[in-house]
């Protein structure tokens, strides 16, 4: 019993000194975009609050972005260069999603959380960084990278696409309407493809103006084409998992959208992270083998 006791302790005082989560044993990837001086590497990974070494490091392409994003981004928006990094760990079930950016002008830390319970992924922190202003449309290829790379799962590469084409449907909503309204409504719309299937597409027309009008926001007509095409895609995915991920995800979105939002220095941080006391001792109790 003294021994399980000191080993409590050793692990409470590791936690509470700062030690990295890799050092204890987490999953975790810095995918560092291409296309980066060294210069402009160490700014990134300053942005992660990480020494470079420290971390398994992995490269990622404009043309690896692109495979995702071509059809469903603007290109003056791809760009030619890679320049968005990202820092993926990996988190236990139940704790839920961190979501941080950095110098990330055109999505949202909401908008990444959500694309990214399309695709899958539902408990992780992730950082998405660039060392100058940029639109960020590409991190999610380095997020689906750094994901395959420490699984050795490979994600769906429909739900890829699709959770791109989410991504960018609603950044561009979020320019008109607020990234948070944006998002909430792309969510709504998740929660009943069931019901959507069965809808022609002025019936879905209708139901996508009544939500927007609970958010008390004004669609155009290009708009509300944009949600019904993403409908219709989402309706291919397995609904009832993607049904699960959303709702699963909500707690956080709810808590980012009450959170007062500031920037300060070089990282602009809105993250929340869902972990209950209960979900702690069971993760000590596993590393003991309790």
């Amino acid at each position: 019993m003294k021994k399980v006791i000191s080993l409590l302790m050793v692990l409470l005082l590791t936690l509470s000194a700062g030690i990295p989560a890799y050092a204890l044993g987490n999953q975790s990837r810095a995918v560092i975009a291409a296309d980066l001086t060294d210069e402009q590497i160490e700014q990134v990974y300053n942005a992660f609050g990480l020494r470079r070494g420290s971390v398994v490091e992995l490269r990622v392409t404009n043309q690896e972005e692109r495979q995702y994003l071509d059809g469903y981004v603007d290109s003056a928006l791809i760009g030619t260069r890679s320049i968005s990094s990202v820092y993926v760990e990996m988190l236990p079930s139940g704790s839920g999603m961190d979501v941080t950016t950095s110098n990330i002008t055109w999505c949202s830390p909401e908008m990444y959380l959500s694309a990214l319970a399309t695709v899958g992924i539902t408990d992780a922190k992730i950082i998405v960084a660039s060392p100058y202003e940029v639109s960020g449309t590409a991190a999610l290829t380095g997020v689906y990278k750094a994901y395959e790379d420490m699984t050795g799962k490979k994600l769906d590469d429909l739900a890829k696409l699709i959770s791109t084409q989410e991504l960018t449907i609603t950044g561009d909503l979020a320019s008109e309407i607020g990234s948070m309204d944006s998002t909430g409504i792309v969510n709504d719309l998740k929660l009943m493809l069931d019901e959507t299937k069965q809808m022609s597409d002025q019936e879905l027309r209708q139901t996508i103006l009544d939500i927007a009008g609970e958010y008390n926001v004004k669609l155009s007509d290009k708009q509300i084409s944009q949600l019904i095409g993403l409908c219709r895609s989402l309706e291919k995915l397995d609904t009832e998992a993607l049904r699960y991920n959303v709702e699963y995800v909500q707690g956080t979105l709810n808590k980012v959208s009450g959170a007062k939002m500031a920037k300060t220095g070089f990282l602009g941080t809105v993250g929340v992270v869902i972990e209950s006391v209960s979900s702690f001792f069971e993760r000590i109790g596993r590393f003991l083998g309790l």
